[in-house]
């Protein structure tokens, strides 16, 4: 198996932060990005890492920016890992590293829902609607919308929770031209995925994309269509009216809400089971979506 990384450490490089997943590094010009293992659930890093997740997310997202470039441009800056980093640290860092363009990001999360599940699904049982856009009614959990629905949520603090927002909150803070652009970009890249992943058995149900600008020019960053960005479902088992089995981390979400977690600092370790049946998951929503 693959070494697990909690955190890096590397010596000679300026780390910029180290988010709930990611570890960035200021190159100058360019940043490395280090996807560790640590694993994030309802905002909370959690103290047990998932072997291989790193590995998977860093393929995936590389995965998804090519299959998607000629819908949107990214941040990938075609830098080998290995010519940034130093000598030791090549080989362990490169199956999980990115050397990336500097971007601003926007202080929008894109969100697509295809499906309702999640805070979606709480929100239409609540009000008929999702972030404000109405739905028919008498849909049931896990339904398939009529068409994708972009909702937008603000970016809260590490350790806070994002805000679902409404399009017209988010024409305030990007402006309606631009709120439009992501909108219709996020719209473009959930249908190619999710096109891709259905001929392979996979359900994208929902997907978080993050964009940024460079040069005046608006780009997709951070992670596209992975296992922690958006729900996967597999096709063979779905079923409305329920929530199916997931390839994503929402096993993990489901196994600490079983044991009755306060959903707070510190995280509680995971048992060796559900770590190793989350490596599991991770590792076939790669394999079906990439071969």
């Amino acid at each position: 198996m693959a070494e697990v990384l909690y955190e890096s450490n590397v010596p000679d490089l300026k780390l910029a932060f180290r988010g709930k997943v990611r570890d960035v590094y200021d190159l100058g010009d360019t940043l490395l990005i280090v996807t560790s293992d640590r694993l994030s659930a309802f905002d909370v890093v959690l103290p047990t890492p998932i072997p291989e997740k790193g590995r998977v997310l860093n393929t995936l997202s590389q995965f998804w920016f090519g299959k998607v470039a000629g819908v949107v441009p990214n941040h990938l800056a075609g830098v080998d890992v290995r010519d940034v980093v130093p000598t030791e640290w090549a080989e362990r860092l490169a199956p999980r590293s990115v050397v990336v363009k500097k971007a601003k990001p926007l202080p929008v999360e894109a969100i697509v829902r295809g499906y309702l599940s999640g805070s979606g699904w709480a929100d239409y049982k609540r009000s008929g609607s999702v972030c404000g856009v109405a739905l028919p009614a008498g849909l049931r959990e896990s339904d398939r919308l009529p068409e994708p629905i972009f909702t937008p949520s603000t970016k809260a603090p590490q350790g806070e929770h994002d805000e679902n927002i409404s399009f017209a909150r988010a024409e305030e803070l990007l402006g309606k031209e631009l709120a439009a652009r992501v909108r219709d970009l996020c719209l473009a890249v959930y249908r190619a995925g999710a096109k891709w992943a259905e001929e392979r058995g996979i359900i994208i149900a929902d997907t978080k994309l993050e964009f940024g600008t460079l040069d005046g020019e608006l780009i997709l960053i951070d992670e596209v269509l992975t296992p922690d960005s958006s729900r996967f479902w597999p096709a063979d088992q779905y079923e409305p009216g329920k929530s199916p089995p997931s390839f994503d981390k929402q096993y993990v979400r489901d196994y600490l809400n079983g044991i009755g977690w306060n959903k707070t600092p510190p995280g509680p370790e995971l048992p060796p089971e559900v770590v190793a049946k989350t490596t599991e998951k991770y590792c076939e929503a790669l394999r079906r979506l990439t071969e």
